[in-house]
């Protein structure tokens, strides 16, 4: 199984984040006069950028961006951090600003949302060194949050709703569950990052069947949804 996984995680999880992207572009139709259109674009704009960052195994071994052995941009954490860890962050804010009806919960999101921001800018640029080699755990932590109150805030509306109804066919519910139960599932890893070294194999074979676990249930119900689901008149 470790040997499998150690040869196919990249492929199986790329390979399920891509099915979602090319699904949202084929539906894209459906749901073009919906808030639902962002979160299309926005698989699109992670299957692209997941791509990007595997750049880093064309770095070692003679490979084509060897030039890049000894500098910097050797690992991949910056990018991911700017690309998922922020910038997923501030997409789903941005997101539930456009779903959520209640201006005061808006406004608590919209908020949180450029505090996130801003904080993840200031903190960055203080721990410039570390950018390169590791990811934050503040960082994913308050992002978490930020996902938490999100969503929670989603099923609160839902729940005072008659959308509550019908549920079961409305996109952004299957996006809700699945973002709370991903960072429900991964945020705790970040706290035992330090032993993620080529030292502890078993901590690493570890971490990479609960990510690709998460991933599978992730991007599986999304292309479910965008397949099932019908457009939310109240986008």
């Amino acid at each position: 199984m470790k040997d499998f996984l150690l040869e196919h995680y990249l492929t199986i999880s790329l390979s399920v984040e891509f099915l979602s992207a090319i699904i949202g572009l084929l539906f894209y139709k459906k749901y073009k006069s919906t808030v639902a259109k962002y979160f299309l674009w926005f698989l699109v704009y992670l299957s692209v950028c997941d791509f990007i960052s595997t750049y880093v195994y064309y770095v070692r071994n003679d490979g084509f961006f060897s030039f890049l052995e000894g500098t910097v941009l050797v690992s991949n954490y910056w990018w991911s951090t700017i690309f998922w860890k922020i910038g997923a962050i501030i997409f789903f804010a941005f997101y539930f600003y456009k779903i959520i009806k209640s201006k005061q919960l808006k406004a608590i999101i919209k908020y949180s949302g450029i505090i996130f921001f801003l904080f993840s800018v200031v903190y960055v640029l203080t721990h410039w060194g570390d950018f390169f080699k590791r990811y934050f755990p503040i960082i994913d932590v308050i992002g978490a949050f930020i996902i938490f109150l999100c969503t929670i805030f989603y099923f609160f509306e839902v729940l005072q709703s008659d959308r509550i109804l019908t549920f079961n066919k409305s996109l952004n519910f299957y996006i809700s569950s699945a973002i709370f139960i991903w960072w429900l599932i991964v945020t705790p890893i970040v706290f035992y990052d330090i032993y993620n070294s080529n030292r502890d194999w078993d901590f690493i074979f570890l971490k990479w069947e609960i990510y690709l676990f998460a991933n599978l249930c992730m991007y599986l119900t999304f292309s479910f949804a965008i397949i099932y689901c019908k457009p939310d008149i109240i986008d």
